[in-house]
């Protein structure tokens, strides 16, 4: 099966019958723009759900990072404590703002002359404890570990000396509960501060007037504080970062390098991956994304720009010049054009829960891989095969054909999705059999362009409208550089180009320009 399952013969990705297709809902927004509300500095470059499913963390091209948490029946005790109080439970996962922290700001490097602009490139949540959430930010050359946790905040409600009980010991009689001396904090005057200096014995009684200071505390305040900086590693621009299932180690990855970092240490890291070649004129291909095993902490795959994928075991050699195992698309012959090599650039690669199946996203399609079987991919599903041929020629002058679109699994390995143009996003059924295919739009109105597609196909608004007309549209679809299958009008600059699924649920989280939205089923 190509475009909407499995090819026919292929593994499973659950051995159940085919789910219902799911019927998705607007949850929530965060961020919306206004109209004609200028959000370049603003927008999403990274989304990611902890492992529990409990937080959410953003990151945008102004260096910040926004945490949210999750505030539906969790946090209002079991479900037998909520049914005794009659306590309507949510039937979906809710989240809140929780705070924000500037990761990373703009920087020069004066020895290559280059800008390092602030933007977040990837976000990973690493195991928390103590009650601290920790995760790993990373701009283009810089890694940062941050911990943020509760801290009360104590202040000072009374001064240490009562005036009241000011009688001799060398003290002045004046009061220091409201102005304490700037010089001496215990309000005594230099010769008695100079002879408690010179000797610290104190008399029977010790001194009535003096007493420490109450400290109180008041509400509590969360505090991000970065424990680590990890830099100058990489001489590309850092395009992944992924945490080992140890919870000691992380990768990062850039163009033509992977290295192996153990979170305590920011002063070395170890290089177990590398493509240079001796001359660089010899470059055939580049590491596009890397992803540790969800469970097996030896086990990593990283992807190319030839559309390859390749799985290392770190058990083999200290420099995994050689992998494991080679997942690679085999193209028919005749079929390659001047964007074949181009579209084939696979942009993110994500383990399933399990490890078992491994999703990859190039620019036209999500393939779906068994980790047992290298010869060709159990499922291939087509994003937007409209915008080929014509159109990619137009993306290819505007530079959006080297778009970097994400993808996501379900927890329960049923489904599968990415991102589109005109800010649209694309949820597949992955179970042999299933013919589920949804287009949903970023918006609150979330089947709204799905809706339209179908009035203008199937229900014309003009009696004179023949089924020659109709094929019209859909032929002008293929010619117009800006005109889907559907006949509707697609937009290049707006894209929807990361998402994230959460753990557990079924639902997703995707940023269109500086909004993030949320979407149930």
């Amino acid at each position: 099966m190509n475009g909407n399952g499995g090819e026919e013969g292929g593994p499973a990705v659950a051995s159940s019958s085919n789910p219902p297709t799911l019927d998705w809902k607007f949850s929530q927004v965060f961020g919306e723009r206004m109209a004609g509300e200028d959000v370049q500095e603003a927008k999403v470059s990274a989304i990611e759900f902890d492992k529990s499913g409990d937080h959410l963390a953003t990151g945008d091209r102004g260096g910040r990072v926004v945490l949210f948490e999750r505030t539906d029946a969790r946090n209002h005790g079991s479900r037998k404590d909520l049914e005794a109080q009659d306590y309507q439970i949510s039937r979906h996962a809710e989240f809140r703002y929780k705070t924000e922290f500037q990761s990373h700001e703009p920087e020069f490097d004066y020895l290559k002359s280059l800008e390092i602009e602030e933007k977040i490139n990837k976000i990973r949540w690493c195991q928390t404890a103590n009650g601290a959430l920790s995760l790993l930010s990373t701009n283009d050359k810089t890694i940062k570990y941050w911990k943020v946790q509760e801290k009360k905040v104590k202040q000072i409600a009374e001064m240490n000396l009562d005036a009241s009980q000011v009688v001799g010991n060398g003290c002045s009689g004046r009061s220091t509960t409201n102005s304490p001396s700037p010089s001496l904090p215990n309000g005594c005057s230099g010769s008695t501060f100079n002879f408690l200096s010179n000797d610290l014995s104190f008399p029977p009684g010790g001194y009535p007037s003096l007493r420490l200071p109450v400290v109180s505390s008041h509400e509590k305040s969360l505090v991000a504080r970065c424990r680590r900086i990890y830099a100058h590693a990489h001489d590309y621009h850092i395009n992944s970062i992924s945490n080992n299932s140890d919870g000691e180690t992380f990768i990062s990855a850039d163009d033509l390098r992977i290295n192996l970092w153990n979170l305590e240490i920011s002063s070395q890291s170890f290089n177990i991956a590398d493509v240079k070649p001796a001359n660089m004129e010899d470059l055939a291909e580049v590491i596009t994304c890397a992803e540790f095993h969800p469970v097996h902490c030896n086990m990593l795959a990283y992807s190319s720009s030839k559309g390859s994928i390749r799985l290392i075991d770190l058990r083999q050699s200290a420099l995994c010049d050689n992998h494991s195992m080679l997942f690679e698309n085999r193209e028919a012959p005749g079929s390659r054009s001047f964007f074949t090599e181009i579209i084939a650039s696979i942009t993110d690669v994500k383990f399933a829960k399990d490890g078992r199946h491994i999703l990859s996203r190039d620019y036209m399609t999500l393939k779906l891989w068994d980790i047992n079987m290298d010869s060709t991919p159990v499922a291939t599903f087509q994003v937007h095969e409209y915008l080929r041929p014509r159109v990619l020629c137009d993306l290819y002058e505007n530079d959006s054909i080297f778009d970097k679109f994400e993808c996501g699994l379900s927890g329960d390995g049923f489904r599968v999705a990415t991102g589109s143009y005109s800010n649209l996003f694309r949820v597949f059924g992955c179970v042999p059999g299933s013919n589920e295919a949804t287009t949903l739009e970023a918006s609150k109105n979330p089947t709204r362009y799905l809706c339209y597609s179908r009035k203008q196909v199937q229900n014309p608004t003009r009696a004179s409208r023949s089924l020659s007309s109709l094929t019209r549209v859909v032929r002008r679809g293929a010619e117009s550089p800006n005109i889907d299958a559907n006949g509707n009008s697609f937009d290049s600059a707006i894209k929807l180009l990361h998402l994230a699924w959460h753990p557990t649920e079924n639902l997703i989280a995707c940023a269109a320009a500086n909004s993030l939205y949320m979407y149930y089923a």
